[in-house]
């Protein structure tokens, strides 16, 4: 039976089920924090500052079973952290003659950040995962509609034509571009040792005669980077994984809007593969998906916020600031990976109706290539004439529900121009051939990895 104090996200399903969401909890913060203890104890070992079996005890006991995270949360209350709590129990596990070597010479906010780096380690490599099955969807996306006409959409109207295939290939460029970001935080991610005041001095008390190459053995038994220096105030870790984390959610948001637009009813340019019902209106399929990006796009910049609002540390180690980062990012943690999770299935399953699309193109009576009769016209007529002659046509095309390509066949100053000046109307009217570049600029897009 789930713990009573659990977060199952009964609240969260933009990430609750997700590989995130087991990479983000309290077991897998417990394991970090138990990973970074032993391999604490470990470097320590290889540089001579404890004994082989020490370290082996350590690792032994912390790799057991039989620690409850429910409560050393209670615990954690009184020392402020979990770490004080786990410490102890920690060293009851691994018995009288090697405890003393548990934690030694470290602060608490030494082994927190750096199980946090480990945690955040962990996630990111599942965001990675996602990312790249997103991008390998939309890329696919993106060379079959190539050549698939749609309207253009500026400040919610019909603009110019463009081809879906250009969107998603935006789409996809946002995508590389959080893959980016993530790969170079995730590769950036540093060990914290400090001790207590970020001096290493306790570990020169301990024997240490080079406490400097202490950080080094540490970062490798975990897989993380050397700090140049300890970072309990200089928060540039955390302050470069919110700014990851807030603008690879912000990104999915972009590909959610556009989704959450173009599936609507009146619309219908697409759906998602797997719709959710509804509790009280069966005929119904939401893009449950694009809805849950869009909250996820919602809630990251605030809780980015507090990450960044954390970067005034006073002292050598501060009280609150550091506190304070915890929960904001585990959320962001979270809901990113939940977030990259959903949209790799979104981009799988999206479903792209070109027929719809092309129907859509009619709905101006023609005006949506008004920019492109406006350039062919203007030296044919002159610019002034031109620009009235059109304006009189859309007014009238709207009035009389009338095609531009009859109201321009009927105008008498273009009577003798189709065949005079080889002005071909069918073609100038025809929005799927005023697609400009967009193939060119889809296949320019493509060729990025």
């Amino acid at each position: 039976m789930t713990a009573p104090h659990a977060d199952t996200g009964l609240l969260a399903p933009e990430w609750a089920g997700a590989a995130a969401a087991d990479a983000t909890g309290d077991h897998a913060y417990l394991r970090a924090l138990l990973d970074a203890e032993a391999a604490l104890t470990r470097a320590q070992a290889t540089l001579g500052l404890a004994p082989a079996q020490a370290a082996t005890a350590v690792t032994e006991a912390a790799g057991r079973a039989g620690f409850d995270v429910q409560t050393l949360a209670a615990r954690a209350r009184k020392g402020g952290n979990p770490v004080i709590p786990l410490v102890e129990e920690l060293t009851e596990a691994v018995g009288a003659e090697y405890g003393p070597y548990v934690h030694r010479g470290a602060t608490s906010q030494d082994i927190m950040d750096t199980a946090t780096m480990l945690v955040a380690a962990r996630t990111l490599d599942l965001v990675l995962a996602d990312l790249a099955r997103a991008e390998g969807a939309l890329a696919a996306l993106a060379a079959e509609h190539r050549d698939t006409p749609m309207p253009g959409r500026t400040l919610t109207q019909h603009a110019v034509p463009t081809t879906f295939g250009l969107k998603a290939a935006g789409w996809r460029s946002l995508a590389l571009d959080a893959r980016d970001r993530t790969e170079a935080v995730r590769g950036s991610l540093p060990v914290q040792l400090g001790g207590a005041a970020g001096t290493l001095a306790a570990f020169t008390a301990y024997g240490a005669q080079d406490a400097l190459a202490l950080p080094a053995a540490y970062a490798r038994e975990l897989g993380l980077r050397e700090p140049l220096l300890p970072w309990h105030t200089l928060r540039t870790p955390i302050a470069d994984l919110a700014g990851c984390l807030a603008f690879t959610a912000g990104a999915l948001g972009k590909i959610a809007a556009d989704v959450l637009t173009l599936s609507r009813t009146e619309i219908g340019e697409v759906t998602e593969g797997t719709g959710g019902g509804s509790s009280a209106m069966p005929h119904k399929a939401n893009p449950v998906r694009a809805t849950l990006l869009s909250a996820v796009a919602r809630r990251a910049p605030q809780l980015a916020a507090t990450l960044y609002g954390s970067l005034a540390a006073e002292d050598e180690r501060p009280a609150g600031a550091w506190h304070a980062e915890w929960e904001p990012l585990r959320d962001l943690l979270r809901t990113v990976g939940g977030a990259t999770e959903n949209l790799a299935e979104l981009a799988g399953g999206l479903r792209v109706h070109p027929d719809i699309m092309r129907d859509h193109l009619g709905l101006t009576h023609g005006l949506i290539v008004s920019e492109r009769l406006s350039a062919r016209l203007a030296p044919l007529l002159g610019r002034a004439r031109a620009k009235e002659l059109l304006t009189e046509l859309a007014r009238r095309t709207h009035a009389e529900d009338r095609d531009l390509r009859e109201l321009l066949a009927r105008v008498p100053e273009l009577q003798n121009a189709e065949v005079d000046l080889d002005l071909d109307l069918d073609e100038l009217t025809d929005p799927a051939r005023y697609t400009g570049s967009a193939g060119a600029l889809t296949d320019r897009s493509l060729e990025r990895r």
